[in-house]
């Protein structure tokens, strides 16, 4: 028997059908060891030689046990963990508790969960990578530390429960957005527009620059003085056309289907990771189950050779030789891009989304079909549009009006219905020297807005261009945010709460550099020397470590510590003041005292309502799920009790 060890299980069904039967597939679960929280600092890490003291999960003991087993009945075992600086970790971890030979041991790497994808990956694998393991290493051990030290200095002097490396620099970017709108100042402007007809086609010309030379209207005096002024007709004084080519998107990356995602559905950055891991692992089509999509964490909008060639086959096919466009995707070079995978892209043509509809559910189906539009339309031709541009004038105040008319609708064509196309605004056909009436002049009051809050989408696209935090990070990092109650949910956008605000105060004071887009970006840059072979882990934390020791030493000693908010109730225990504390599960009272007196209590929540059994006062609780639920608040006496659907309590 032949052991293939995957991340995850629910691959495990899809990777057999495409495997002979000396082959066994099993699973990992994730990490199956981590770093210890023994030695100095309970950090589980030696700080003269960073090794880590590793240590194996308490929940993969089972799964450990039955890796072993099938590892002493296989005469050849393969690591097909995912093929990024964490499933590495992961293969040299299982290495090791296997007693499996480093230098020899085989490691597959599948980009997609496929007959063809499975097939070469066994055809060609390659060892472990130690530069990758060492950057993920590095990287895990970077937090730890920043985690471990600046979450018990938070908790010992602002009663903040936890930061990070990379949450704390993007809780800043949403704190700073805060402050910008909170010191907005919101000024006066007025817009200015005028109907008119030509031909009888009536349309409307937009004020662009007074006869002062003034390009805005700042007040309604103004806007009485220019309207007072203007002349019974406008005369065009300049007609500019020109052939506008606008070139497709390219393909996705992670971080641009989650926006996309967010912008189009509404969908949060985990629940689009949930969908597209799905469809990475495999959606059962036709009896078999088939990975849809490519690898799902990626910063490349590369696309492979064999999908060119098909894809470019499938646009002459359906469309004509005129609409294939580049052999090639496009795309903007970011900072840090690591180009390890090619773009998210369908691994089967063959399977449209409208074809295999009937096997998806509405999430998958939207997620799918924005994927296969999206990879097929960045090898197309551009789209062709004439644009003219009518300048207008009216005693000497400047008005325009742009003409659209799509010529060739190149990669727009795949898109039908959809915000890709085009909507034609042709104005009727005027020439220089034309006299149009002013039917009606309308004027409206407006104010500056504040800058807008970042949505998650707007959230990942700043992280990607700043160069914080990676692929496979971005939908976590907002994740624990929302769920320790730094930020809040406000209309689609993210809003930070007290606690996020004290801990960005405490940390650009003693911290400045952790928190910084570009510090948080160079670690980043270092990690992938280290990836790359150019760098090396102990030097890089021993850089770091010596300058954020002495930061955290000069923190103790500076930051003031904020005391607890007091309840206004004494301890039934020893008459000590009630405090509110922060716990895993959030918001809860305590003793002042602690851990001299160790009295808390749950914070009760009401529902509103009286108990039908005994009438008293109902209450929220949660079980040992994490699960909320109603109970009657005299429980010791009453045992009434009611279920909530689908109801969890945020950690």
């Amino acid at each position: 028997m032949k052991l293939v060890i995957v991340e995850s299980p629910s691959k495990i069904k899809t990777i057999e059908r495409y495997l002979s039967d000396e082959y066994k597939v099993l699973a990992s679960y994730g990490h199956i060891v981590d770093l210890s929280t023994r030695g100095r600092k309970n950090l589980g890490i030696n700080l003269e030689t960073f090794e880590g003291d590793y240590v194996l999960d308490k929940s993969r003991q089972k799964v450990a046990d039955t890796l072993k087993k099938a590892k002493n009945e296989s005469s050849e075992v393969y690591l097909a963990t995912d093929p990024d600086r964490e499933g590495e970790a992961i293969a040299v971890h299982i290495a090791k508790l296997l007693n499996l030979d480093l230098n020899t041991t085989k490691r597959l790497e599948f980009h997609e969960i496929t007959r063809d994808g499975i097939t070469n990956a066994l055809a060609a694998p390659r060892l472990l990578n130690e530069d990758l393991f060492n950057s993920q290493e590095a990287r895990r051990m970077l937090d730890r530390i920043v985690g471990f030290e600046l979450s018990s200095l938070l908790n010992q002097k602002i009663n903040v429960k936890s930061a990070g490396r990379v949450q704390s620099a993007v809780l800043k970017l949403i704190v700073d957005k805060e402050n910008e709108i909170t010191a907005f100042v919101p000024e006066e402007y007025w817009t200015l527009k005028i109907d008119t007809k030509y031909d009888d086609a009536l349309f409307s010309v937009n004020f662009n620059k007074s006869y002062a030379g003034d390009t805005k209207i700042v007040n309604e005096a103004m806007k009485n003085d220019i309207v007072s002024k203007l002349a019974p007709k406008i005369v065009v004084t300049d007609v500019k056309s020109e052939i506008k080519h606008t070139n497709p998107k390219p393909p996705f990356t992670t971080s641009t289907l989650q926006q996309e995602a967010s912008s189009k559905f509404k969908y949060s950055a985990s629940r689009t990771s949930r969908i597209i891991q799905k469809l990475y692992e495999g959606i059962q089509i036709n009896g078999i189950e088939t990975g849809l999509v490519t690898y799902i964490r990626t910063d490349s909008t590369r696309l492979a050779p064999s999908f060119v060639a098909n894809a470019s086959q499938r646009i002459v096919k359906e469309y004509g030789a005129e609409y294939l466009g580049r052999t090639q995707a496009r795309g903007k070079t970011l900072q840090n891009v690591q180009d390890a995978h090619e773009a998210i892209r369908p691994t089967n043509l063959n399977f449209t989304p409208d074809s295999i509809k009937d096997s998806l559910t509405r999430e998958e189906y939207n997620l799918y079909s924005l994927i296969y539009t999206r990879a097929l339309a960045s090898l197309m031709v551009g789209s062709k549009e004439q644009v003219t541009r009518y300048t207008f004038n009216s005693n000497g105040t400047i008005f325009n009006a742009t003409s659209t008319i799509l010529i060739f609708p190149g990669f727009r064509k795949i898109y039908g219905k959809d915000e890709e196309t085009v909507d034609d605004s042709a104005l009727p056909q005027m020439h220089v020297g034309s006299e149009l009436p002013i039917i009606d002049v309308i004027t409206e009051q407006k104010f500056t807005e504040p800058p807008a809050r970042y949505s998650e989408g707007r959230l990942i696209k700043t992280m990607e261009e700043l160069g914080i935090g990676r692929p496979s990070t971005y939908a976590p990092t907002i994740q624990i945010l929302q769920k320790r109650k730094y930020v809040s949910s406000l209309k689609g956008t993210l809003k930070p709460t007290d606690i996020g605000f004290r801990q960005i105060d405490a940390l650009s004071e003693f911290f400045p550099s952790i928190i910084s887009s570009d510090y948080t970006a160079s670690m980043e840059n270092e990690l992938d020397k280290i990836a790359n072979g150019e760098g090396d882990k102990v030097e890089f934390l021993s850089d770091f470590y010596s300058d954020f020791s002495q930061k955290i030493d000069d923190a103790r000693k500076g930051m003031k510590k904020l005391p607890p908010e007091k309840v206004g109730r004494d301890c039934p225990r020893c008459g000590s003041n009630l405090v509110y504390r922060e716990g895993p599960y959030g918001r809860f009272i305590g003793c002042e005292t602690f851990p001299k007196c160790k009295y808390t209590e749950f914070i009760v929540e009401y529902t509103g309502e009286n108990c039908p059994k005994c009438n008293e006062p109902l209450t929220y609780r949660y079980d040992s799920r994490n699960r909320k639920y109603i109970r009657c608040s005299n429980y010791k006496s009453c045992d009434y009790s009611a279920t909530i659907k689908s109801t969890r309590r945020k950690k």
